[in-house]
């Protein structure tokens, strides 16, 4: 099982942090880490990671590399149980990975 969402993020801010879910259900979020080598992309998933108490590896980036708007894919998790972490967020059931 799997979660996928959407999230729009702030590199260069002044604090790590979740700022809630915006007007389109994608989650907000600011990082201290630069937008260079990855970077800012990491320090989002190590954020996510720990807002919802599961190993950094759980969360990785789907789409939106370069880009502010990303997506994130959370392994082991139900999206309705992310739901309810931050009401308003899109959430969707990610299928599943082909084994190999």
């Amino acid at each position: 099982m799997a979660a996928r969402f959407t999230v729009r993020l702030t590199p260069r801010s002044g604090q790590d942090r979740i700022d809630g879910v915006g007007e389109a259900g994608e989650l907000r979020a600011r990082v201290r880490a630069v937008p260079e080598d990855g970077a800012a992309n990491a320090a989002l998933c190590r954020l996510v990671a720990d807002a919802l108490g599961v190993p950094d590896g759980f969360v990785t980036l789907v789409s939106g590399h370069r880009g502010r708007t990303k997506r994130l894919r959370v392994e082991r998790a139900l999206a309705a149980d992310i739901a309810r972490r931050w009401l308003g967020l899109v959430v969707v059931d990610a299928p599943e990975r082909p084994a190999g």
